[in-house]
């Protein structure tokens, strides 16, 4: 059986990276690289980045940006936002990316998933659902949250999958950033309807909550990015990850990688 993957989600703007709450009000974090090498030297596992302005302003991610990170990173990396088209994900791979993130335009773009696998394999593509909750229900977002679909995010899946995607990243806007922990039901909802990793992502506050992801959930492996980027609820900025030993607690040692 494979490890539980943590992965620290780092939002990227032009100005550094920024956190937000439910997809909004932005917290400055800081330098991307400052956070990459606190990450090297606690051995994690991968790294995600997603430029939150780029769909919106109509652009890919800064290649030299990118390609600063990757050198920097002795991790793997994804790397998403505003990737429209084969050639901005080959640009992204050429970049350092290990893989890339499909979200608006996987919706937005017929058969752009399936493209992608097919030119550069499965592994590499991953879907990011957004949703809301209404109810007892959730409802697909796209565009940073803005623009409705219509669409669930279990039958979504189900599709990207059929498309070609190797991951699905399932996230609670309503969660993003609350220190709430993740919407157990939604990730349970779509990790059981695939056969395809699924990355919980969106609200947790505690190393528990990792556990619970996984436990509850049936994630594959966890995303988060305030328990990484602050100290505590009121959020002071502090760059950590948890130790080996607590994340064998909350996961069990046989889900955690040793560590080099």
């Amino acid at each position: 059986m494979s490890h539980v993957r943590v992965i620290p989600a780092l939002l990227l703007t032009d100005r550094g990276i920024v956190k937000t709450v439910r997809f909004d009000e932005e917290t400055y974090i800081g330098c991307p690289i400052n956070a990459v090498r606190v990450f090297n030297a606690n051995d994690v596992d991968e790294l995600i980045l997603l430029d939150i302005q780029a769909t919106g302003q109509g652009r890919r991610p800064d290649p030299e940006r990118i390609r600063e990170i990757a050198d920097e990173s002795l991790m793997p990396i994804t790397v998403g936002g505003g990737l429209r088209d084969i050639e901005a994900v080959r640009e992204m791979l050429a970049c350092g990316a290990d893989k890339i993130v499909l979200n608006s335009a996987a919706i937005e773009i017929p058969d752009l998933v399936s493209q992608c696998a097919g030119r550069f394999g499965s592994q590499c593509i991953v879907v990011s659902i957004d949703a809301r909750r209404d109810g007892d229900r959730w409802e697909v977002f796209t565009r940073r949250g803005t623009t409705a679909t219509g669409r669930s995010p279990r039958e979504l899946a189900v599709e990207m999958q059929e498309q070609g995607a190797g991951e699905i990243l399932i996230n609670s806007i309503d969660r993003d950033g609350t220190w709430d922990g993740y919407d157990l039901e939604l990730v349970e909802s779509v990790a059981t309807a695939v056969g395809v990793p699924v990355i919980a992502c969106g609200g947790a506050g505690s190393v528990e909550d990792l556990g619970r992801a996984v436990a509850e959930g049936a994630a594959s492996a966890v995303a988060a990015g305030s328990l990484f980027l602050f100290h505590g609820r009121r959020r002071g900025i502090l760059i950590t990850f948890p130790t080996r030993e607590e994340l064998s607690r909350v996961l069990g040692p046989e889900n955690v990688r040793a560590r080099l």
